[in-house]
Parts: C-alpha cells; sequence; structure tokens
C-alpha cells in the first residue's frame, strides 16, 4: 500500500523572506513568520576560527568566509547594513520556526560546534541539515544519528534510494524543473520526504502540493500560504 501522502506541504522561505528583505540577514528572518512561512532555508559556512555564519556565497565583499576570523567578518556589512549574521543569531531570530540549514562548507573541525549551536537553539527539535556534498551529510549524519538530513540535486534522480543512502539521508531536496510525480511517489514509498525547490509560480505551488511533497522551498511564502491552505482543505 502506498504511504499517504501529507495533508500539506511545509511552506519553507528561501533564505527568510528573501523576496523583500536581503537573503539570509536577520531582516530577512525575522519577516519570514509574518509571510506565512512554516519554516526558513538558510546556508552556513565555517571561519577560519570555527565560528559558523549564515551567507549564500564563499565571500563577503571579496573576504573569503573560510580564511576569516569571525572577527574580522563581523566588521563588514551586508548590502543592508547589518553584520553577516552568525548561525546562533538566525536560530534566536527565528524563535519556534523550523530552520532547515544547508551547509556550503563546514571544516570537520567545527562539525561538533556546529551541532552544539543546533543543540543550544530555542527549537533544537525543529533543525534539520541538508548540503550537495554528500560526504558532510553523511559525517553529521554518523556523529549525530538523530539528526534530520537531507540532501539537494537538481539534476534527475534516476535512483532516489541510492541518492539518499549515499548521504545516509531521509530528505531528497529536489530542484523543481527536475521533479515529477513519479519521483515523489518513489521518495514517499521509501519512507523518506521530498522538497522542492526553488517554487515561486503560483501553477508550480499548486501542482507540487497536489502531487504531495513534503515541503515547498520558496521566495514567495505569502504567495504560497493561501494555495497550501487552500490544497489542504479539499
Amino acid at each position: 500500500m502506498k504511504p499517504s501522502k501529507p495533508a500539506k506541504p511545509l511552506v519553507i522561505a528561501h533564505r527568510g523572506a528573501s523576496s523583500v528583505a536581503l537573503e539570509n540577514s536577520l531582516a530577512a528572518f525575522r519577516l519570514a513568520a509574518g509571510q506565512g512561512a512554516d519554516a526558513v532555508e538558510l546556508d552556513v559556512h565555517s571561519t577560519l576560527d570555527g565560528e559558523i555564519v549564515v551567507h549564500h556565497d564563499p565571500s563577503v565583499l571579496g573576504l573569503p568566509i573560510a580564511q576569516a576570523r569571525a572577527r574580522d567578518l563581523a566588521a563588514v556589512p551586508l548590502a543592508n547594513g547589518e553584520p553577516i549574521p552568525t548561525l546562533a543569531q538566525a536560530l534566536q531570530v527565528l524563535g519556534a520556526l523550523k530552520v532547515f540549514v544547508e551547509i556550503k562548507v563546514l571544516d570537520p573541525r567545527w562539525d561538533d560546534r556546529f551541532l552544539t549551536v543546533l543543540d543550544a537553539g530555542p527549537n533544537p527539535g525543529g533543525y534539520a541539515v541538508h548540503s550537495f556534498a554528500f560526504h558532510v551529510v553523511r559525517r553529521l549524519a554518523e556523529k549525530r544519528p538523530g539528526l534530520p538530513c537531507g540532501v539537494l540535486s537538481e539534476v534527475a534522480t534516476r535512483s532516489p534510494k541510492q541518492t539518499l543512502d549515499d548521504a545516509r539521508a531521509r530528505t531528497l531536496w529536489q530542484e523543481r524543473a527536475t521533479l515529477d510525480e513519479q519521483l515523489v511517489t518513489q521518495v514517499h514509498e521509501l519512507g523518506a520526504s521530498v522538497i522542492a525547490w526553488t517554487v515561486d509560480t503560483a501553477l508550480e505551488i499548486q501542482q507540487f502540493a497536489r502531487w504531495g511533497v513534503d515541503g515547498i522551498c520558496t521566495n514567495h511564502p505569502e504567495r504560497a500560504r493561501p494555495i497550501v491552505d487552500a490544497h489542504r482543505a479539499t
């Protein structure tokens, strides 16, 4: 028997309320819940001295994050004038929201520090990690067996079981243009979950909700919220 589809997918704000505030900034995180998001997706890097900071690109105004110390990054303002946030600061701002942490770069030396930051957040049971880097996901899954882990794919996933098993992940983050209903069914039959990214049009939000995805990562949670709620009511 096929597993039942979720009552509704999570509405996940891509890098916070990124359509109205600078992505991955504290300002964007403060606005996410008000846009109707159930959860927020954000990106992290580790610094040279082990701070976990939130940013998409590998550098900030030409300063490589992996080669910078936390105090140096703190002195570099983002485009909105705020400093680059630490993961700890972001989690505090996000409060009770679920948070999906995409790991861009995490030096193995700082794995335990990263996990400690998650443990110290206001909603530790609501945090999950994912990455394109299978080895990083696998490493964290081995260190913390109970940590919800996902793997990102931007190409057609031919063997979801192998993809998930290779990373020791239970969630497939599939790029929207390469996701179809058959893959959603295959992932669910494995007892795993699937999140579509990045989905911004009303038509696609409706389609993915109808297919039964577990999450929709979007730059427009305010657009997705009523569509997802209407889907749940049917």
